[in-house]
Formats: structure tokens, C-alpha cells, sequence
């Protein structure tokens, strides 16, 4: 379903040139359930990036589902973002002034869909995610798991063929992020392909397969 052949992302700090991913090969069947680990600063974010089309490599073939998306221009890029990748992140990115429902419906209504189809859609991520009793509760209302619910259901809620999650436990306490990982487990196991970013080796040893990072390029 993934595949990248010679990724290579340079990035330019002053006068120097940063080499954030070098020569990275790699293949993801459909359904798979990755841990990319490896210490800061060794590209595991930059390669997510790459892999959700938030970003372009400098040199390399980014295949997704067959089709080369590095020869995509940004509104293709967009339109297959929308439609084929979910993304979570550490520090949630929710949207402060709108309400756990309002941040969930987010993506339905910049995909143009029908009011009636989004009402019904959010109400069954509500209470599929634990949350049909904080559906006005705005982001600042909510615990930091509860934040998390939202946004995981929030990157869902297009029914994506992937999830990317970049440290999706990284600011939640132990029993938050169990419930975290435990839900996105749970979405892996209905066939969503799971590629989740993580210094945690014992959130590795749960993937089925764990990929290290070192300088830019997969050990």
C-alpha cells in the first residue's frame, strides 16, 4: 500500500544543510501496524510527514495505493489526504473555540458532505469514542484523554485507510494513553493500516513490526 524508494528530505537551517531523511526505503502492506522508533532528531516526524503528503521529499518515489504521489500537485495531494489519511498528534491540534462534536464534524464539512449524513456520522463516533456525554464540552472542558478521544475520532471520521500517529500518548498519564492505544488497536484490527511514532519501547513491542531510525535513515 506504501512505498518509498530513496526518500531523501534536506532541510536548510542558516547555512547549513540538514539531512533529516536519507536514502529511506520502505514497504507497508494494508493493515499493518508499525512503531517507528529511534531518538529525537533522527527523522521519524519528517518521514511521517512524507508518508501523510504534509510534505514533499527532496529525491525519491512516494507510492500510495499504486499511485506516485510525489508527481501529485497540492490540491491532488489535498484531495487524497482528505480522503485516505487520519492523522493524530501528541498535542491534540484541536480547534479551542469549537465544541467536541463541532471539532469531529470538522472534516465532514470541508469534504462538503450533507448535514444530514454528518449529524449521523458524528453521533456514532461520539458514542463509539466514549465521548456521546461531552459532545458541547469545548477542548478546554475535557482531560487530556478525553482531547485525545476527540481528535482520534476526529482523524477517523473520513474512514481512512491509514492512521498516522506521531507520539499519540506522549502528553496523557499512563492509564489515558493505555485507553489511547487500546482505541487505535482497535482500528487497526478492522483493517486501518497503523503507522504510529513512539519513544515508548513498550508501545513498540505492541506493533507487529517495529522500524529504527538513526541520522536520518532506517537501521
Amino acid at each position: 500500500m506504501i512505498y518509498l524508494d530513496g526518500i531523501e528530505r534536506v532541510f536548510q537551517v542558516g547555512d547549513e544543510a540538514v539531512h533529516a531523511l536519507r536514502d529511506v526505503h520502505l514497504e507497508v502492506k494494508q493493515g499493518e501496524y508499525i512503531a517507528v522508533m529511534g531518538p529525537s532528531g533522527s527523522g521519524k516526524s519528517t518521514l511521517l510527514n512524507i508518508i501523510g503528503l504534509l510534505d514533499r521529499p527532496d529525491r525519491g518515489v512516494y507510492r500510495l495505493d499504486d499511485v506516485t504521489a510525489t508527481d501529485l500537485s497540492d490540491d491532488q495531494q489535498a484531495a487524497v489526504r482528505r480522503h485516505k489519511i487520519g492523522f493524530v498528534f501528541q498535542f491534540f491540534h484541536l480547534v479551542p473555540r469549537l465544541s467536541a462534536s463541532e471539532n469531529i464534524e470538522l472534516p465532514l464539512t470541508l469534504a462538503g458532505m450533507e448535514p444530514e449524513e454528518r449529524k449521523s456520522r458524528v453521533q456514532a463516533a461520539l458514542k463509539a469514542f466514549g465521548l456521546a456525554g461531552r459532545a458541547k464540552h469545548r477542548p478546554d472542558q475535557l482531560s487530556g484523554g478525553q482531547r485525545q478521544r476527540v481528535a482520534i475520532a476526529r482523524a477517523t471520521i473520513m474512514e481512512p485507510k491509514v492512521v498516522l500517529a506521531d507520539e499519540p500518548t506522549g502528553n496523557l498519564d499512563r492509564a489515558s494513553g493505555k485507553d489511547v492505544i487500546e482505541i487505535l488497536e482497535r482500528l487497526n484490527l478492522k483493517g486501518v493500516t497503523l503507522i504510529m511514532v513512539t519513544h515508548d519501547p513498550e508501545l513498540g513491542k505492541r506493533a507487529s513490526r517495529e522500524i529504527h531510525m538513526v541520522d536520518g535513515r532506517i537501521s
